[in-house]
């Protein structure tokens, strides 16, 4: 097969455990770049977080970030998808967290807010420490959510709950189901993150495999978590990285090398080059 689009998830799949990419990683994707296969980083991460690592690529790669709410091209100020999370799933989501005590972030495309603040080793906060301010995500703490919420909703694509308590998270995932109109995905055991009904990295992922005018038997897609299962099935070729969850790797089509060992270098030498 000809593929001509491939998706990459960034952490435990492009990144290494260090948040770095590989320079065997760098110039894989370059080769593929050079022989007109379309790149794009498809992350659960904010879009600002998002393109300072597709920066690194030395190569024009759209941003899927939020877990598939937002979509932007990296160089230009296009935005090719956009779906807020909505006022009213905020709302529900404020009435249920406000019966815990956990960690809730809300993310927008270059922002992240939260009711309590951010700990000193929040990996925005480190992160910012050590980056220009073009790439540096906004932390707001919100004294008034309810009012940032009324305010802001339009903007707010995703919701996350960050917690050790693994009963805790599970027991706040149960109620979380009872809205409707939402979506609920992982991208590791200590989180719980939410988006509106429909929102999917497989479904931004078939929104760009539209946008250039592809089969989706054309696109590869690479990742390691319950986040990227909706886009490794949509995938003519879904791959699972050697450390990804047992779940991704019994649904892909195959099984690279894991993120600490260029997994994502050594499956496009196989596919594309």
């Amino acid at each position: 097969m000809n593929y001509k689009l491939i998706c990459i998830d960034m952490d435990g799949t492009l990144l290494n455990d260090k948040k770095e990419v590989s320079l065997l990683n760098k110039e894989a994707i370059k080769k593929a770049h050079n022989k007109g296969v379309h790149i794009a980083v498809c992350t659960g991460r904010l879009f600002t977080s998002a393109r300072y690592y597709a920066n690194l690529l030395g190569v024009a790669a759209p941003i899927i970030s939020s877990n598939g709410a937002f979509i932007r091209e990296q160089g230009s100020n296009e935005v090719i998808y956009n779906v807020p999370l909505g006022l009213e799933n905020c709302k529900e989501i404020e009435k249920i967290s406000s019966k815990y005590i956990v960690n809730k972030y809300y993310n927008e495309p270059d922002t992240i807010v939260s009711a309590k603040g951010f700990s000193d080793d929040y990996l925005y906060v480190t992160q910012n420490k050590m980056l220009p301010e073009e790439h540096r995500v906004n932390l707001i703490t919100a004294n008034n959510m309810d009012g940032y919420i009324e305010e802001n909703s339009n903007k707010i694509l995703k919701c996350i709950f960050i917690d050790k308590d693994y009963d805790k998270l599970n027991e706040i995932r149960e109620q979380l189901l009872k809205i409707e109109n939402i979506e609920i995905v992982s991208s590791g055991r200590d989180n719980i993150e939410i988006m509106k009904k429909g929102v999917s990295k497989g479904q931004a992922v078939k929104k760009l495999t539209n946008y250039f005018n592809l089969k989706r038997e054309e696109v590869i897609c690479i990742g390691d978590n319950e986040n990227d299962i909706s886009m490794i099935e949509f995938a003519g070729l879904g791959i699972a990285m050697g450390n990804g969850e047992d779940k991704v790797k019994a649904l892909a089509g195959y099984v690279t090398d894991t993120n600490n060992n260029s997994g994502v270098a050594k499956a496009i030498e196989k596919f594309i080059l």
